[in-house]
């Protein structure tokens, strides 16, 4: 005997109209966050540490705080 399963045509609709199926737009600000695109490395502590800055003016001022908390 054959089992006799029952396939509404309708599945497909269905599916496309769940919040499951549905992606969520991430705005551009959260997808760049934590991003160094754009940035740049200040290498500290002998290639230990690298930070990464927006603004390069600010690198000597970033070496000198960071050696002072040593």
């Amino acid at each position: 005997m054959k089992n006799n399963q029952h396939i509404k045509v309708n599945d497909s609709v269905d599916n496309r109209l769940e919040i499951s199926n549905h992606r969520v737009k991430v705005p551009v600000s959260k997808l760049s966050s934590g991003s160094v695109a754009d940035k740049y490395p200040v290498v500290l502590d002998d290639g230990r540490t690298i930070v990464y800055i927006a603004d390069k003016s600010r690198e000597r001022e970033i070496r000198l705080r960071y050696g002072l908390r040593k």
